[in-house]
């Protein structure tokens, strides 16, 4: 039998986005591999557990709890667009986390980038690294 929780953390873990999931107390409580790698100035790994609302400044809190707010008013309201990332060409999006009722649990930081891929297709030499 396959394991869905495995199979959801892999597809996590290997994301060549930071992904940082936080409960509704905005606890950090989960970052894949490559978010403990870009928050490493800012702790890394020792962020989870830390609330997501001290690694902001105070405008950046208000809009994450207004956005959290929103996504709890109704289940419809589960993706929003929060910054464009110029100098990385990547859209920013606060998404919804629901469970099999529709319940808000939590919510997470999404990046989306626009350059186009570098890697040749279907590329499937081993270089060694």
């Amino acid at each position: 039998m396959i394991d869905l929780n495995e199979i959801y953390k892999s597809v996590l873990e290997a994301d060549r986005a930071a992904v940082v999931i936080c409960d509704l107390d905005h606890s950090i409580i989960y970052m894949n591999p490559t978010a403990i790698r870009r928050y490493d100035k800012w702790g890394g790994a020792a962020l989870l557990g830390k609330s997501l609302l001290d690694c902001h400044n105070e405008k950046s809190c208000e809009m994450i709890i207004k956005v959290v707010d929103w996504f709890r008013a109704d289940a419809r309201h589960n993706i929003v667009y929060t910054s464009h990332n110029q100098k990385e060409n990547k859209d920013v999006y606060m998404v919804a986390l629901r469970d099999d009722s529709g319940n808000l649990i939590g919510y997470y930081e999404k990046h989306e980038y626009r350059n186009p891929e570098t890697m040749k297709m279907y590329d499937l030499e081993d270089d060694g690294k």
